[in-house]
């Protein structure tokens, strides 16, 4: 059975051209003013498995890694205070509406759905150590970099860009998990959020943190690994998360940056920026990719049952 270390050089390239003409399918997120000056044929990949290092593409695009965030912003809370704690202030169903509802929030009576939408973030946000959200911020940039091996940084041009777009929506969200108790400061839970979302790098730096996920590491939890690839395989790609399921198989987690993590459990980690999006927000070109690999591949984590 092929995986992902018989990868070749040629089929990686063909794949490559293949997902880029998938991507003019798609259009560049326009909410953000900083995001949207992105260059649609922006295409960079990085594969990582234990054998080593593939790459292609666009490498020296730095973006902001936005919701791919969320699964590391859980990892970290998890590993703090235990998944006890965690899954009191936040779920772990899917969500079949938007990933920033507040009309399902509302519908829930303010309990998130899971950790990787809008809601179920900002409640992580509140949560995470430290005094300010500059602060917690830092922290959760220097834990990253420290186990991870990578280099983000918080994009101060894209943070500002995003503050003054600004979004009642997430405002919205906020209050509303405030009223429900699981906000316990909505001030500092959205700025935390905000400014995590911004944490910036390369495709490098985005697979390194998939390795994260992808192996077993003694500096993490092998429970809390588990749980975020979960979430990641049933929740990661908002509410067309189960088509995926089914289409790719593997834990995946995108951002409106064009940010796509997909992790193939005990193998590897793969790591894609293509700024075109679909209607629901996630990158056209990088999915087109990860789904021809896993498929040519057999990578799907139920490909073995």
């Amino acid at each position: 059975m092929r995986k992902l270390e018989t990868l070749t050089t040629s089929e990686l390239l063909t794949w490559i051209q293949q997902a880029k003409v998938q991507a003019s399918q798609g259009q560049v997120a326009e909410r953000i003013p900083s995001l949207a000056v992105a260059n649609s044929s922006w295409f960079a990949v990085q594969i990582c498995c234990a054998s080593g290092e593939t790459v292609a593409g666009d490498m020296a695009c730095v973006f902001p890694l936005m919701s791919a965030t969320k699964p590391f912003s859980l990892l970290y809370l998890l590993e703090d205070l235990g998944v006890e704690k965690v899954f009191s202030w936040v779920g772990v169903e899917p969500s079949l509406d938007a990933f920033n509802s507040i009309e399902q929030l509302m519908a829930d009576g303010g309990y998130p759905r899971n950790p990787m939408i809008n809601s179920g973030a900002i409640t992580i946000a509140d949560k995470l150590p430290g005094n300010n959200a500059s602060d917690r911020t830092q922290k959760f940039c220097q834990w990253l970099n420290q186990i991870a091996g990578c280099q983000l940084k918080l994009d101060e041009v894209t943070l500002a860009s995003l503050r003054s777009a600004g979004s009642e929506t997430n405002r919205d969200i906020t209050h509303y998990l405030a009223e429900a108790g699981y906000v316990h400061n909505p001030v500092i839970a959205l700025d935390t959020y905000e400014q995590i979302c911004c944490l910036s790098g390369t495709v490098t730096d985005l697979a390194y943190l998939g390795k994260i996920l992808a192996f077993a590491s003694e500096l993490i939890s092998s429970k809390h690994r588990q749980i975020v690839n979960a979430l990641m395989l049933t929740c990661g790609l908002y509410e067309a998360s189960f088509q995926y399921a089914v289409q790719i198989g593997l834990p995946m987690k995108s951002g409106i940056s064009g940010t796509l993590l997909a992790i193939v459990p005990g193998e590897g980690a793969i790591a894609c920026y293509s700024p075109p999006l679909d209607h629901v927000g996630n990158p056209v070109g990088a999915i087109a990719f990860v789904e021809v690999l896993s498929q040519h591949l057999q990578l799907s984590i139920f490909a073995n049952s």
